[in-house]
């Protein structure tokens, strides 16, 4: 699995606009295929930046998203942010579920013991 992320730090004055055009896009981007998931997430200290995290099936999937006309759209934005896109890219080997969670949390000492 492909994870993506991009973070957009709006200028205050553009965040509606932004955030207008992110939800216009965040349907056709779910909708792609090879996409397990596309999401639009705001900072709950600064409500000018944006994450927007996606899941791929492979990277040839998120190449192909990344070419697209809509993608473009996204890197059209630039003249909204307070700095550049920050894009980044994670190759996911293993996936562990909440089986993990309790594995951990069963196994490990207190971090106030260590």
């Amino acid at each position: 699995m492909i994870v993506g992320r991009i973070i957009m730090n709006v200028f205050p004055e553009k965040q509606k606009e932004v955030l207008q055009t992110l939800l216009l896009l965040i349907e056709p981007f779910g909708k792609e295929n090879g996409c397990l998931s596309y999401g639009i997430f705001c900072d709950t200290v600064n409500q000018n930046i944006f994450n927007l995290i996606s899941e791929w099936k492979t990277r040839r999937h998120l190449t192909h998203h990344m070419r697209s006309d809509k993608f473009s759209v996204l890197l059209g934005t630039k003249s909204l942010l307070r700095e550049p896109l920050d894009i980044k890219i994670f190759t996911v080997l293993n996936e562990e579920g909440i089986e993990a969670a309790y594995f951990i949390k069963n196994k490990l000492k207190p971090i106030d013991s260590i």
